[in-house]
Parts: structure tokens; sequence; C-alpha cells
């Protein structure tokens, strides 16, 4: 029996699958790399899509997920800088957004994602006595963390200026 799709058809299906082989393996390098698996598969949808721009219901129906999956994974995605959402215009439904150099924003703000932290290391160190082995070990995490910070700054200007050479 003859296919009935069209050749314009068949290559936006070929395109499709292309586009879920690249989503499905950045997810799981995500998640390799840390990333809750959910968030990771959402965040390499959002990635790989042409606009960067979906609703839940175009993820959901992407990753063939729960809307549930998708509201739990938006949102952690949205507390840790990688997605923002927008309202739809001249509509009610959310569109998520993935900014085209989103890890920049998520890795850089480090007084957000590393200050609560470094406080909670502190006061570890003040309360197991910064002569015990897990005081040392809490200590060193900490002052790795104060240097990430410190030297972000210094990171973000040379990206910004090998980005403006690309």
């Amino acid at each position: 029996m003859p296919s009935r799709r069209t050749p314009a058809a068949a290559s936006t299906a070929v395109g499709h699958d292309a586009s879920h082989a690249v989503v499905e393996r950045l997810g799981a390098a995500l998640a390799t790399a840390g990333f809750p698996p959910m968030p990771a598969r959402v965040f390499a949808a959002l990635l790989v899509d042409e606009d960067g721009r979906m609703t839940s219901a175009e993820i959901t129906e992407e990753l063939s997920v729960s809307p549930a999956a998708v509201s739990g994974a938006v949102r952690y995605l949205t507390h840790v800088g990688l997605l923002r959402r927008e309202r739809e215009r001249g509509g009610r439904r959310d569109v998520f957004v993935v900014l085209d150099d989103a890890f920049h924003g998520a890795l850089t703000n480090t007084d957000q994602v590393y200050a609560g932290l470094i406080r909670a290391l502190a006061d570890g160190v003040d309360h197991l006595g910064a002569g015990s082995q897990a005081g040392r070990r809490l200590q060193l995490s900490r002052e790795f963390l104060e240097f990430v910070t410190d030297e972000m700054g210094g990171i973000i200007d040379r990206w910004e200026a090998r980005k403006a050479t690309r």
C-alpha cells in the first residue's frame, strides 16, 4: 500500500525524528551531569525547538509525558533560571521560553545560587568546629564556592569578549 505522506510531510517527519533524537540525547547528557531527568528533557526540548518557545501542552505532546511532569519540570527550570514564563499574547496560556544563551544566566547568577549554601557551610563550620575533619571539609567547600563566586565576573567578561568575535 503506498504511503499517504506527501514529500513535505515526510521531510517534516524526518526533521521531527532528528530533533526528537537530539532532545533525548541532550536530555540524557544533562541527566548524567546531575539534572533531574524530567527537567533535563524539558530543557533539551526547548533548546532544540526552533524559536525556543513552547506551551505546556506542546511540551507534553513533544515528550509524551503527563502535564504534571511538565509542570514540575518547568517549575524547577524557572527556579534555577534556565527558563522564563511569559503569557501568550491575547491568550491565557503560559509560554515557556529558553534564552539563546540559557546557561550563561543560570551559571553566572552565583549570588543567588551559592549565597545560601556558603552561609550554611559557614554555620556548619561554626557548629562542628574548624578543627574537626567535617569542619575542615565544610570550610574547604565554602572557600571553593567563594572562589567560584569571586572568579565569575572575570569569566563572564572573557565569555562576552569571545562571544563578540563569533
